[in-house]
């Protein structure tokens, strides 16, 4: 197995995994099915000092790149050597969710079956069938158990699911900008409006728009709007003043997103969303949780804390809570890493190697 020590400069290692049959959990069986990787730093002998690194929802695994900035999916300041995912200590794996867009198999993939692409005909997925694909990779990496897994946004939902699905395959979890609670009607109305508005664009045709110049503009309006909820304007006002030079900023940034990401990806995951609650599972969970808050995010508020850690009181749940302060709201992991990377360095440094 080769993989590549982290190191300031050097990239992480890209590679993919492929599972010849892989069972969903509604019993449809998809056949090579492709997840896409990337790794830091060196896999113990043994296999245990790994730290899965779980992306958001329209971001990737690039997010464990060295220099993949501070915007919304970006940890360069959580991962790497000396930082508190250490890389000359730790083996990380960042998997790009089946269904996304970074090189997973989702629904521009050419389905064996029929040799055409998947398109609208791809699969419904849940949050247990994405961090299954994911066990299946860990597995073929040599992997034989997580020191812990931590992720933002949507990765917090993969790093809940883990918990419950696989409760003796980790040490710890650290859910970050995120929550353990139901999402079904967020899914629904999420995919209703995806669904309505892509809809509107005359390349459309039901969603095989592939031969069909594409809905790039109509990503790129979805994505601009995503950006404004996720605190992109707060981020630009350090260096620019000018509404129309911020408007600009944000569109060229949603421009350069939409070249590379599906819009199928957006149904697929936003749809897997609506199976997801671990809640009633709390009990399950058998290993420490850091949950951390943005004390701006409109996605998901620090009003969820007092429910949620009291739920992880009443079920034995051994939790702690962080609010980051940041005006960045949900893009507070990546932007504001400072202010939270110490608070996750000391949990990581209380849990047994």
């Amino acid at each position: 197995m080769n993989v590549n020590i982290g190191s300031p400069i050097e990239p992480a290692t890209a590679k993919s995994f492929v599972i010849d049959e892989f069972k969903l959990r509604s019993g449809v069986v998809m056949r090579g099915v492709e997840v896409a990787y990337r790794t830091r730093g060196k896999l113990a002998p043994g296999g245990r000092n790994a730290v899965l690194i779980t992306h958001g929802y329209t971001s990737g695994p690039q997010m464990i790149e060295p220099a993949a900035g501070v915007g919304e999916g970006a940890w360069s300041e959580i991962v790497g050597p000396g930082k508190p995912v250490d890389t000359d200590r730790f083996f990380v794996v960042c998997p790009n969710m089946l269904g996304s867009s970074y090189g997973s198999t989702n629904a521009a993939s050419i389905n064996p079956s029929t040799g055409r692409r998947y398109a609208a005909s791809f699969p419904e997925l849940t949050v247990s069938d994405i961090v299954a694909s994911q066990y299946a990779l860990l597995r073929s990496l040599g992997v034989t158990h997580l020191f812990a897994i931590v992720g933002p946004s949507y990765g917090g939902f993969q790093a809940f699911q883990w918990a419950v699905d696989y409760p003796d395959f980790m040490s710890a979890i650290v859910p970050v900008v995120t929550s353990p609670l139901a999402q079904r009607e967020r899914s629904e109305a999420n995919v209703a409006n995806l669904r309505a508005t892509f809809g509107r664009n005359p390349n459309w045709h039901d969603g095989n728009y592939y031969d069909h110049s594409g809905v790039v503009d109509t990503l790129i309006d979805i994505r601009t709007a995503t950006l404004k909820n996720y605190g992109i304007e707060a981020r630009l006002r350090e260096t620019l003043s000018d509404p129309v030079a911020i408007e600009a900023a944000i569109r060229r940034e949603a421009s350069h997103w939409a070249e590379e990401f599906d819009a199928h990806s957006l149904i697929i995951l936003g749809r897997a969303m609506g199976s997801f609650d671990v809640a009633s599972r709390f009990r399950e969970i058998k290993v420490p949780v850091l949950y951390i808050l943005s004390r701006t995010d409109k996605i998901f508020p620090p009003t969820l804390a007092s429910p949620v850690m009291k739920a992880f009181k009443d079920a034995g749940v051994a939790a702690e809570y962080f609010e980051l302060d940041s005006e960045f709201g949900h893009s507070a992991s990546g932007k504001d890493a400072h202010k939270w990377a110490p608070k996750l360095r000391e949990f990581l440094s209380r849990i047994p190697a």
